[in-house]
């Protein structure tokens, strides 16, 4: 579903400044992969994600999704393969629009929109269903504008959006890190399930050790813009995180977000 050939970014080049991002990386996920990516701060793991999405050009390399090279494709032309959610629950939602309209938009990402489009009721029935798995409330409150939402609300809602229309790749970039530990786990419980149900390709960046562990079926650690550990299967169930400190402790040693998380 996803494969990176050789992918390199380097930041203000030829400057004192100069820093490599991303040193010739290159990986391949297979239809279904639900992928946790882990590494200290500067390894590069939201590069990664950026050189996917188009947020930033590669330097180098290739990014193909399904047999499509994308790598030139602007970020707009990329929407229509990908979704994403941010690590700020006020990203990717309307706060001035209700909840229907927010997933309506999502809905309809890619057509194109004019005056003449409404929520039908079926359409918003199937929200309500949507909705009332996460246990929220929020089908209760359809027309409510997101803005008067909680962090963990709208982030269990920007997770409905991006997954809507079942994207070739979802992207999850450290999507629970503002949340209480508490919401944390309830938005992860929902993205798991929403994943396997829907067997959505899915690379997700976390800090914290257990949560890359517990959740995907495959795990990656970068360190200094490179892949550096890959596991998978069986092997992967069987991590603790003494076993990642034991292995790549030095390159968390000064990460204190990654390690307060699993004291």
């Amino acid at each position: 579903m996803l494969e990176l050939k050789n992918i390199c970014k380097t930041f203000y080049p030829g400057t004192v400044n100069e820093r490599i991002a991303l040193d010739d990386v290159s990986l391949t996920l297979n239809d279904g992969d639900f992928v946790t990516i882990i590494g200290g701060n500067g390894a590069g793991k939201s590069t990664l994600l950026n050189m996917v999405s188009g947020t930033l050009p590669v330097d180098d390399g290739q990014v193909i999704i399904d047999g499509v090279d994308i790598t030139h494709y602007p970020e707009h032309k990329r929407a229509k393969f990908l979704g994403r959610v941010f690590q700020d629950p006020m990203t990717g939602t309307a706060a001035s629009m209700g909840i229907d309209e927010n997933l309506a938009l999502a809905l309809r990402r890619g057509k194109r929109r004019g005056l003449g489009w409404g929520i039908t009721k079926k359409e918003r029935a199937s929200y309500v269903e949507k909705l009332s798995e996460f246990g929220l409330g929020l089908e209760s409150r359809i027309t409510a504008k997101v803005g008067l939402l909680s962090g963990g609300q709208r982030q269990v809602l920007t997770l409905l959006m991006a997954t809507l229309k079942e994207p070739k790749l979802l992207l999850l970039d450290e999507h629970t890190a503002a949340l209480d530990p508490k919401t944390a786990k309830l938005v992860l419980e929902a993205t798991d399930k929403i994943i396997k149900e829907s067997g959505l390709t899915t690379m997700m960046i976390t800090h914290n050790m257990n949560d890359a562990i517990t959740y995907g079926n495959r795990l990656i650690m970068m360190m200094d813009g490179k892949i550096i550990y890959d596991v998978a299967g069986e092997e992967k169930k069987n991590l603790t995180v003494p076993d990642l400190l034991a292995k790549f402790g030095k390159g968390f040693a000064n990460d204190r977000m990654m390690l307060s998380g699993n004291e």
